[in-house]
């Protein structure tokens, strides 16, 4: 499939105005340049710099999945996420601008002081749900839904990440906005945790023959589980599309070994890339997702795993507003 074909499939899919594409694609010449002689050609695209509801790649798929909702006639979204979820605020800000309700289920304790993501949260008119484990989340977002519906009102679910295969389907979109603006990295490096920005990603390499490496940083999730729950959603972009199923190309690439010692925890690794970032290209970073994927671009590159013809980018998926926490 050419990219045209792939992009009038897509055009069949309702998607709400919140996103001014294409975001940018830049050159990091003074990263490039620190991290010494043999490293590759440096880019960043940059969904950080999203104008809408302060950004981020969780924008791209709810332009996509809060459309459907709207479709529907929902007239509440309910998500869920940590405290500091950047999902959560996006989907706040979404529900705002669409005048639905919001209510967000978040584990950990109500802060005495909410900052960052939950003062966005609040600012944003969120009703905000805590529990006290991830795990506790979705039947929560469940309940929650049925007590709407048993009062009159119309919930819509949104899945953590919006990662369901309706919200990666805009990655495919991103990736052949990547194309159009003339841009065919050898890799692309970015983080991964729900699934869904990876999985739309790999699933366009695959439908478009495009040999470009797609390599998630690991937040959070083992890499084996974070494979397959990236595999099952490019089966459902699949199903989507009305193609064979998406088995051959591009591979599933997850790498945990930046984790640390949890998801959120920084490192010495994902701080010095903070760092480096800033001062090298005036680049902010999340500590929770991509300082960590930067931490791996980084160490790839001190490793030799990249080589200076190569071309690397670094897809910004935004969060910097944790900064802030």
């Amino acid at each position: 499939m050419d990219a045209a074909a792939l992009r009038d499939r897509l055009d069949r899919f309702p998607s709400l105005p919140l996103v001014d594409r294409p975001t940018i694609v830049e050159p990091l010449p003074r990263l490039q340049a620190a991290l010494g002689a043999g490293a590759p050609r440096l880019l960043v695209k940059r969904d950080d710099a999203i104008a809408f509801g302060f950004g981020g790649n969780k924008v791209r798929k709810l332009a996509l999945v809060a459309a459907r909702a709207q479709a529907e006639g929902a007239d509440t979204l309910i998500t869920a996420g940590g405290i500091q979820s950047n999902h959560a605020r996006a989907t706040a800000a979404v529900a705002a601008k669409l005048g639905m309700r919001a209510v967000l289920v978040a584990n950990g304790e109500r802060p005495p002081r909410p900052s960052a993501n939950a003062l966005l949260d609040a600012l944003l008119g969120a009703d905000v749900v805590y529990v006290p484990t991830r795990d506790a989340r979705a039947p929560k977002m469940n309940d929650i839904a049925r007590e709407l519906e048993a009062g009159g009102r119309r919930p819509y679910v949104i899945p953590i990440g919006a990662s369901i295969p309706l919200g990666a389907l805009a990655f495919v979109g991103a990736f052949v906005e990547l194309v159009d603006q003339g841009f065919a990295p050898d890799v692309i490096v970015h983080s991964t945790s729900s699934g869904g920005t990876q999985a739309g990603l790999v699933a366009a390499c695959r439908l478009l023959g495009q040999p470009t490496r797609v390599v998630g940083i690991s937040a959070d999730e083992p890499a084996a589980s974070m494979r397959a729950t990236v595999e099952s959603l490019v089966d459902g972009i699949a199903q989507l599309l009305k193609v064979d199923r998406l088995a051959q190309g591009t591979a599933i690439e997850v790498d945990d070994t930046f984790v640390g010692e949890g998801y959120g925890i920084p490192t010495s690794q994902s701080r010095e890339a903070i760092e480096l970032a800033a001062r090298t290209e005036a680049l902010f970073l999340d500590p929770t997702y991509t300082a960590k994927a930067m931490a791996g671009l980084i160490g790839y590159v001190r490793q030799r795993k990249f080589t200076s013809d190569q071309t690397v980018l670094f897809w910004h998926t935004g969060g910097q507003v944790g900064l802030f926490a």
